[in-house]
């Protein structure tokens, strides 16, 4: 299945390996999480460089998701030792430090393969998807290995999510940031939105 087929279907579901953010080792499912907004994000290896620039700065946004009723989880195709080892080296020395979100362990390659995002059959490209409370895809972005995200982008996607959930007669224009004016989906709805915010 493609990235692409997967926006708007439940996210495929799995059980596997993970450390956990009490440093224990364990197994979660990620149908279990229903019932919250869920950051799934995979990135190529642990111990490497462009990745721990991405795990420390979703750790430094998780209360903000935490608040917004979602939980992130980071997964790579690495075992579950070398994911707590990777957590057992400080930041100074290219570790990720004491993370307190669960990152899953895909040794066979299994859940990459799933979402579409499997490399040359050996690494997760940078896929993101953002599961809703029932368990539906609802957005998805998958950026080249060189190319970091940038984690205020997804925390904008759990703000306009929510927001569209709350406001059913209302959508999010581009750049749309909590606070700011939406958009009625209608004809009219546009034509006075962009009235005000189109030039």
């Amino acid at each position: 299945m493609s990235i692409v087929t997967l926006v708007t279907q439940q996210a495929p579901d799995f059980t596997a390996d993970a450390v956990l953010p009490d440093n224990t080792l364990g197994q979660i499912t990620l149908s279990s999480y229903k019932g919250k907004n869920v950051v799934l994000f995979f990135y190529p290896l642990d111990f490497t460089f462009v990745c721990p620039s991405e795990i420390l700065a979703f750790n430094k946004k998780l209360d903000e998701f935490k608040k917004r009723n979602t939980e992130v989880i980071g997964v790579s195709v690495d075992s579950k030792f070398t994911h707590l080892a990777w957590k057992n080296t400080p930041v100074e020395n290219g570790g990720i430090g004491n993370i307190q979100y669960t990152l899953v362990s895909d040794l066979n390659k299994n859940i990459a393969r799933e979402y579409g995002i499997l490399f040359n059959d050996a690494v997760a490209l940078r896929g993101l998807f953002l599961i809703d409370t029932k368990g539906v895809i609802r957005h998805a972005v998958i950026n080249d290995l060189p190319l970091g995200r940038n984690v205020s982008e997804a925390l904008r996607m759990v703000d306009a999510l929510q927001f569209v959930e709350t406001h059913g007669d209302q959508v999010c224009p581009a750049n749309w940031q909590e606070g700011d004016e939406a958009m009625k989906p209608t004809g009219e709805g546009v034509a006075s939105y962009l009235a005000k915010h189109g030039k």
